[in-house]
């Protein structure tokens, strides 16, 4: 029998690494089996442990500018084996780096994310790849790109502060003495956003006012993301607005389509590639996978959606062992997955599941396997 395991996390309480750990010995126990271990993650919290699980890489640490210009270190990850890293835009330019009191996209910037691919460019990067969840901007990777080597200016030929508030004042860009490295980097961007650029599904109408921006702000930013728009298309012959994922993290996703050439990839995509998932997985018997919640929302994106599609595929059937689900036996089939059980189908409490979710999980592993 060849068993693999594809878990994501339980957000708050196991990783997939974790889960992976749980569940491994129990169907050793009971199976003389090959079990391959390939934990996923859709490039939210917790993808920078997976993709460390493959590429076995080094954290490196360098000083930056945070949203605010402020110098603080940061931290990626590079292989040197592969030349790739994997960057977090979070470390340099996220919210989570502000204090409350100091979060408005109006005033940020990603410059801090520009310098970490810089940094990486330096240590010889050939691939990099790019999350861009948690972004405290709304500046169109103004930021990003003028760390880069990118100026923009405006109508009178002054060169402006890479800021959400500057985006209406950007009237032409010069990448006369942009990093020439740039050009020869294969550039992949985990985006699960599929949001325009700007309008009211755009970066600032969805997103501004969690990143602290007040309803005259907003429409001051999105006012700002239709200029610079054109601006971009002019520059590089792009139709920014088109492009699916244009905005999320502030427009960040046209930004890094327009200053890196980038690719905006599904996260789960990106993880699979990274994993050598198809290949891994063929001939398999089961993929045993699981997430936090199993809902309606599973197969828009998130790291079981595209196991699932995968193991469709190959004609391999799938376990699921979540946290909990909402949904009943004829959606869950309906899914793809060929059996499920949940740590809240033997839970008292969901304060008693997250205490116990190691001895739950075991238990749902040995009911699946006195199923077969």
């Amino acid at each position: 029998m060849r068993i693999i395991l594809a878990p994501d996390k339980y957000k708050g309480s196991i990783t997939g690494l974790e889960f992976c750990n749980i569940i491994e010995p129990v169907l050793r126990n009971h199976f003389d089996a090959e079990i391959i271990r390939l934990p996923m993650a859709d490039g939210g919290d917790g993808t920078i442990e997976v993709i460390d699980f493959y590429l076995s890489g080094q954290t490196i640490k360098t000083k930056v500018s945070d949203p605010l210009f402020r110098t603080i270190e940061a931290s990626y990850l590079f292989s040197d084996a592969s030349k790739t890293a994997f960057i977090e835009m979070a470390e340099a330019s996220g919210l989570k780096l502000l204090k409350l009191e100091d979060q408005n996209c109006m005033s940020t910037t990603s410059f801090g994310t520009g310098e970490l691919i810089l940094h990486a460019l330096d240590k010889g990067a050939q691939h990099i790849i790019l999350g861009i969840g948690g972004s405290a901007t709304n500046d169109c990777g103004i930021g990003m790109a003028s760390a880069l080597g990118y100026q923009f200016f405006d109508e009178r030929n002054n060169q402006i502060t890479p800021i959400g508030r500057n985006l209406a004042k950007v009237n032409r860009i010069d990448d006369s003495q942009v990093e020439k490295r740039l050009a020869k980097v294969k550039i992949q961007i985990a985006c699960d956003v599929k949001n325009p650029l700007y309008g009211p599904q755009g970066a600032a109408y969805i997103y501004g006012k969690q990143k602290g921006a007040n309803l005259s702000e907003i429409m001051d930013l999105d006012s700002g993301l239709h200029n610079v728009s054109s601006v971009i298309d002019h520059h590089f012959g792009l139709k920014t607005q088109d492009i699916i994922g244009a905005g999320a993290a502030g427009g960040m996703g046209a930004g890094t389509v327009a200053f890196l050439n980038g690719e905006l990839i599904p996260g789960i995509e990106l993880m699979m590639q990274i994993a050598d998932f198809e290949k891994k997985v063929e001939g398999a018997d089961w993929i045993i996978s699981g997430e936090g919640r199993l809902d309606d929302q599973t197969l828009s994106g998130k790291a079981m959606s595209g196991i699932i599609k995968l193991a469709q595929k190959h004609n391999i059937k799938v376990a699921s062992f979540c946290g909990s689900t909402d949904l009943d036996s004829n959606e869950i089939s309906e899914m793809g997955i060929n059996y499920s059980s949940t740590i809240m189908d033997k839970a008292n409490s969901l304060d008693d599941a997250l205490e116990n979710t190691k001895l739950y999980l075991e238990q749902l592993v040995e009911d699946f396997i006195s199923s077969l």
